[in-house]
């Protein structure tokens, strides 16, 4: 008799609205892991309830973002969170979304706006398709490896020109380090600039262009809130390395 060989699922083109149906039942049906990688992290409310869903059923889920502007309802939000681990990955642009039986690579990024207003493409593939599956999941561990992981409890700072000024010329200091325009100031770049390689770093997060927020990694750098006249300013180690 001939052998009988097992036929492999192909993978499939999805359009914009396929592509948000398929997300969904691949978050929906997941049952042991679940990868989100997006350099935009910004969700709906459809994907958060079926997040919160795997958070009750304890599946490890690994957000992946790429841009320093985690909004404050994604943070409160991720804080109520248990086991659902959240990583920044620098220069991050991929798009993919994994469980253990199915992928999706995607131009779709995990933003609201996207997935309203965008025209999107994507391929889905089940795991059954072998090699392509393998490549994409050996790819997105390897992302996952090189990101940092984001513990989400982060403080909330308004940092403005006033309360670093008032910081620095305030005669009777109680604190050491350099507020971020004089870490600046040593390293020889402008303080937007110096703003954003400390969000690159993973070391604050920018909400706005005057609102930032320090991290768990900050606080492990060194990095400390205090509070002036004008409001609350970030003061880092005089050794901090950009």
């Amino acid at each position: 008799m001939p052998k009988q060989t097992q036929d492999k699922t192909m993978p499939k083109f999805l359009n914009t609205s396929a592509t948000t149906y398929y997300l969904e039942e691949l978050i929906k049906n997941s049952r042991e892991r679940l990868w989100l990688i997006s350099p935009y992290l910004k969700l709906n409310e459809r994907i958060k309830e079926l997040l919160e869903d795997k958070d009750r059923l304890k599946i490890d889920v690994r957000l992946v973002y790429g841009k320093s502007e985690l909004q404050p309802a994604e943070v409160n939000w991720l804080k109520k969170l248990h086991y659902i681990r959240t990583s920044y990955c620098h220069n991050l642009h991929a798009k993919c979304y994994i469980s253990e039986s199915a992928c999706i690579i995607t131009s779709l990024n995990l933003y609201e706006f996207s997935q309203v207003n965008n025209n999107e493409m994507g391929v889905y593939i089940e795991r059954d398709d072998g090699t392509l599956y393998q490549d994409a999941y050996a790819e997105a561990q390897r992302i996952i490896r090189i990101s940092d992981e984001v513990k989400i409890s982060l403080d909330v700072v308004e940092k403005n020109e006033k309360a670093e000024a008032e910081a620095e010329e305030s005669g009777d200091k109680k604190y050491s380090g350099l507020t971020t325009a004089q870490l600046a100031e040593k390293h020889g770049i402008s303080t937007p600039a110096c703003n954003q390689k400390l969000c690159d770093l993973g070391l604050q997060e920018q909400k706005d262009k005057n609102l930032y927020y320090l991290t768990d990694k900050g606080k492990e750098a060194g990095g400390v809130l205090r509070k002036g006249k004008f409001g609350w300013f970030i003061v880092w180690p005089e050794d901090l390395t950009l």
